[in-house]
Formats: structure tokens, C-alpha cells, sequence
């Protein structure tokens, strides 16, 4: 009998045992998923914030630029200017460059009378660059921010082909 509770006792600790190895792998694979999707997210969001495929839907006025009001136009005038004048030598800058880039977009969208067709295609424009300031504030190397940083100049650029 004391043979059979010392091997009962015995298999109790060993199943017990592997029951945790099972339990902490599956927690692993667990994390590595979740790991695995966040970083597919955030590629996802990556790509998209270098897409220019705005371009492709922007239109516009039977050939003629669109008219915007003098708040839009002086708020693309800032990002301009922000992007000209903020160094960006290290991380810490371009973040400081998001900031006032988006304090640029506020100042655009808070100040928007534009409508109808005009006020459409500034939102073509504008939505894609919103997610490129996000993009910029969240960066995470000097490359990355390089990058966006040029994303973001080339869409602020384009704004005057089609608005004035």
C-alpha cells in the first residue's frame, strides 16, 4: 500500500509538472501571437502612412486648381514653414516637428469654411496626411521619422497643385 500512494504521489507531481510546461507554452504561443499580429498592425499602419494613394483619388476643378479659404491656405503655409525651419538632428526633433505639424492641421481644420466639391478633395489631401503626423509622432528610429518626414513634405508640396 505504501508502494501504491508513493507512486500515486509521484504521478500526481509529474502530471502536475507537465500540466505547467503545457500551460506556460501555451502561454508563449499565446504572446507570440499577439506579438505577431501587433506588429502586422503596425507594418499595416506603417505602409499606409508612406502611401501616396491619394494622389490617385484627388480631382481636380475641370482642370483648374481648387479654391480654398485663406485659413487653409495659411495653415499649408505653416506645415511649410515647420517643416523648413524645425531641425530634425535626433528624435526627440522630429517629434517636436509632429507636434507642430499637427498643431498646423488643427489650426487648418478648426478654421475649414471650404464645401461641396472643393472642401472633398481637401479631405483626399488631408486625411493621409493626418495619419503621416500621426505616423511621425510615434516613431521609433531616426530612420523612420527621416522618412515620414520626406512622406509628409512631398504631400504638403502637392497641396498647391491643386488648391490656391
Amino acid at each position: 500500500m505504501k508502494h501504491f500512494i508513493f507512486t500515486m504521489s509521484l504521478l500526481a507531481i509529474v502530471s502536475c509538472k507537465d500540466s505547467k510546461t503545457v500551460d506556460e507554452n501555451l502561454k508563449t504561443e499565446a504572446i507570440e501571437q499577439t506579438v505577431e499580429a501587433t506588429n502586422d498592425h503596425n507594418d499595416h499602419e506603417m505602409t499606409n502612412a508612406y502611401a501616396e494613394a491619394w494622389s490617385n483619388d484627388i480631382e481636380l476643378n475641370n482642370g483648374n486648381k481648387w479654391q480654398a479659404n485663406f485659413e487653409t491656405n495659411d495653415g499649408v503655409e505653416r506645415m511649410k514653414e515647420s517643416i523648413k525651419t524645425q531641425s530634425t538632428n535626433s528624435l526627440e526633433d522630429y517629434k517636436t516637428l509632429a507636434k507642430q505639424l499637427s498643431d498646423d492641421k488643427n489650426y487648418v481644420v478648426k478654421n475649414c469654411t471650404m464645401t461641396g466639391a472643393s472642401h472633398d478633395n481637401l479631405h483626399i489631401w488631408l486625411l493621409p496626411l493626418m495619419a503621416k503626423i500621426d505616423a511621425l509622432s510615434e516613431a521609433k528610429t531616426t530612420k523612420e521619422a527621416s522618412q515620414l518626414k520626406h512622406s509628409i513634405e512631398q504631400n504638403v508640396n502637392a497641396y498647391n497643385t491643386y488648391f490656391q
